[in-house]
Formats: structure tokens, sequence, C-alpha cells
């Protein structure tokens, strides 16, 4: 080790790390970087490192930390759940870094700002979507009384407190990645995509939240969240706070038999498709098993009609005449209810809306209409709202108590999210989902991928 005070850097989303000999003893993930002479590593590694040199009794110059310990007072006195205590306490003993699961409605923000307020370092609260921004924008004014940054859609105002897009951060972290002591990723299993991996890896922050409801990918890329945020600290799911801290609530699965003309349809379309993939040697179960099947069927007239065909058997059994019939005796028999109906395309979305006269949102709905509609659906102008996705995550509707998915992905977070977006409680309100899948077709596997949660077992189908 040479005579000079070691000391750390920032440069571009990476540390620095001079004044030590090029055979020093070092925690993973530092190399030696010949053309500067000094040891190089991603922002990530600051809590690490630092942590490690202290240990050894090293006298280390930290310039690489820009962020400030804040004088926050919490202006909201209403005590905290107890889940979300035991949420905080677990996350403070993991060294404020790791994962807080909880289900939609339990408090999730909630939480944040409970940490938020117990660490008082200069704070980036990462969000998937401009919607949950200007959510966590009102939520940390009310909280602390300040005013707070915002990064994203046009906007570019950086505070001790500040709110960004995922997006934007993945943009922007090189250059604030020193600037923030507690970074706070919401739904943050949207983090482990390679671009978005890469902001955090930018950032320096010691302290690191992720909140979600369901971090399981399909890609099983949740295992990163370890490295970029932290462990698990603390979970609970809907069937551990239903009936207290989140609305009681039900499901029921409805088998919805297809048309004979539309069966016979079905039939033909499906078995064009499936000539094909199996003359072609397609496994369409494996991870590259649809793209191969696109890739190949673009290149020759009989493909191209096979994926005609794919698309239409998929048409078919995602909006059959029977679901649309089924959903017109639920508005019905509902009609002092507030119903959310999901679907897993726009088209299908659009020809609800114009069928039953129900208000759409979709994500070519601009803001203003997107919260005009919300607003009356809130003040029970509208009884019901048709959406594709869009409200599959973050958004706020306590009001929901009734849901429909007319169709939807294989995946169990969307499944759970969507019954999540019915079980905040208010009174004694008491939740219903219906899930229609059209018998005898593709959507029975779907449907059971996507059940494959928890949250469905044990209640009535």
């Amino acid at each position: 080790m040479t005579e000079t005070t070691p000391s750390l850097h920032f440069a571009g989303g990476t540390l620095e790390l001079r004044g030590l000999a090029e055979d020093a003893d070092l925690p993973p993930g530092w190399l030696w970087d010949a053309r500067t002479a000094c040891f190089r590593a991603p922002a990530v590694e600051y809590a690490p490192v630092v942590r490690a040199l202290v240990q050894r009794g090293v006298t280390l110059e930290d310039r690489a930390r820009a962020y400030e310990e804040l004088p926050l007072v919490l202006q909201d006195r209403r005590p905290p759940r107890p889940f979300q205590t035991a949420a905080l306490r677990a996350w403070r003993a993991e060294r404020s870094r790791g994962v807080v699961v909880l289900p939609t409605g339990a408090g999730k923000s909630h939480m944040a700002v409970l940490a938020i307020a117990d660490r008082r370092r200069s704070t980036l609260v990462v969000a998937p979507t401009l919607d949950l921004v200007r959510q966590w924008y009102d939520l940390l004014r009310t909280s602390f009384g300040v005013e707070v940054g915002v990064i994203g859609g046009g906007e570019y105002d950086l505070r001790p407190l500040t709110v960004t897009t995922y997006d934007s951060a993945y943009a922007h972290m090189e250059h604030l990645g020193a600037r923030f002591g507690l970074v706070v990723f919401d739904e943050c299993h949207h983090l482990p995509s390679e671009s978005y991996a890469l902001a955090a890896k930018l950032c320096l922050a010691p302290f690191r939240l992720g909140l979600t409801a369901t971090p399981e990918r399909s890609d099983g890329r949740e295992a990163i969240l370890t490295e970029l945020i932290g462990p698990i600290a603390y979970r609970l799911d809907i069937r551990d706070l239903s009936g207290e801290y989140l609305a009681d609530y039900e499901t029921r699965r409805v088998a919805i038999e297809l048309t004979e003309e539309e069966r016979q349809e079905y039939d033909a379309e499906r078995s064009v498709y499936l000539a094909f993939v199996r003359q072609q040697g397609i496994r369409m179960g494996s991870p590259r098993g649809f793209m191969d099947f696109v890739q190949r069927a673009s290149r020759t007239p009989a493909g191209q009609r096979a994926l005609r065909a794919y698309r239409r058997q998929r048409e078919l059994a995602l909006a059959a005449e029977g679901k649309l019939a089924y959903l017109s005796r639920l508005l019905a028999r509902h009609a002092r209810d507030r119903m959310l109906v999901f679907t897993q395309d726009n088209a299908t979305a659009y020809e609800i809306s114009r069928r039953f006269l129900l208000p759409i949102i979709t994500h070519q709905t601009k803001v203003r209409e997107r919260s005009e509609i919300l607003e009356g659906f809130a003040a029970g102008r509208y009884g019901a709202v048709v959406t594709s996705k869009v409200l599959n995550e973050g958004v706020d509707v306590p009001d929901a108590n009734v849901a429909v998915v007319i169709s939807g992905s294989g995946s169990v977070r969307e499944h759970v999210q969507r019954l999540g977006r019915i079980l905040r409680r208010k009174g004694d309100k008491s939740a219903l989902l219906y899930e229609l899948v059209s018998a005898g077709t593709t959507e029975t596997h779907t449907s059971e991928r996507r059940r494959e949660h928890d949250a469905y077992r044990g209640r009535r189908s």
C-alpha cells in the first residue's frame, strides 16, 4: 500500500479507488484499470467496499458520495400497520438493502415513506410509468411537506427527493448516481431487464429498497434483484392479509362454450397452424419457440398462412361471442358495483366499449381523459371501465370491487395484479373476480398457468 490516503471517486456510473497498490485485496467486482492507474468497479459496489475498508482499519477519503442527510419530518402521523413496521424492521436488519413483497393495496408506498423518514438521505424513487411518478410526487410532497423533483415526461427538476421513471433512470444515472443515498425501486420486478439493471449498477446509493407484489419473472431473472437491491427482506401475500387489511375476496372461473361456427373455424385454423409447427419441428414450449415460429413463418406463403391461422384461432378464443354475452349478464347483475373489465388486446377492449357503451382506458388514452374516467368511476358516474393492460399495475382504484377477466396472458404476475386492483380495503367491501375461459381451447392451459399463485388456491372456481 502506498503512503497516499486511499480516495474513492464517482466517474460516470463507476467508482475509482485511488491510492492502493495494484495487488491490494478488495471485495469482488473491483478490477485494476491500467489506463487510469486505479481500481474500478460499478457504482453499486460503493457500500461493500466502504464497509470492507473500514473493517480493515483503512482510512478512506470518500469523494464519491454527493448525497445529503435531510431534516425530514413526516407529516402523516397515522400509526403504521403492524406488518409495515415489521417490514421496515426486517429491511433495516439487512443493512437497509432489500426487497419488500406486499400485495397490491397493502400499503407498500407508505412503508417506503417510513423507510425514507428513517434513513433521512437524499432519495430517488424509480417507477415504471408516468402515472406512478405523479402518484409518488403527490405522496412525497404531502408526506414530508417539501418540494419534490421530477425527471421524466419532459421534466428535469433534480431535488433531494426526486421521482423518475425507469427509462429516465437508465438515461441519466451515470450523472445522477452519486446524488442519492437511498433509491426506491417501485414495481421492482421491472428492474432485471438489461437496460434497467444497468441503471441500478450505475447508482452508488448504499441504501436500497425494492417494492413489488410479485417479484417472480417468467425469465427467472428475479434472482439478480439480490445483486441490484438486496435479498427479499419481508414477504406477505394476498391470503395473509385478506379480510383484515385487504378486502375479502372470491374468484370464479367460468367456462364459456364456443358457438358451433366458432368451434369449426377454431379447429380448422388451429389445424393449419399446428401442421406447420410439426412440419418445421418447432418446439413452441421452448424459450425461443414462438420467435422461431414467427421467423420461419415469414419466409414462405405456407408459413404466412400458418401465422394468420395462429392469430385467428387465438382471436376466437380470446373474444368468443359467449364471453361478451356473459359479460352482458354480469353488467346487469353488478349494476350497483364498480367493475373493471380486463382484456388481453386493445381490439377486444374497444369492441366491448362500443357494444356496452363503457369508458375505455388503453395505452392510447390521453392523460387527461384517463384522469376524467377514473374520477368518474370513483364518483359513481361510471359503473364499469374496460381496459387492456394499462390498469394492471400501480393505478389506485379503491372503489372497484368486481373484476372480469375476458382474456389475458399466462403471466401469474398479471393475473395477481388484476386481482389486486379490487382488493384495496374500503369499509366492509367484499371483492369478486370472474375469469372467463373459452372451453376446449388453449385458454384452458393459459388459465391454469396464470392461476399458479397462493391467492387462487382454496378459492371458489
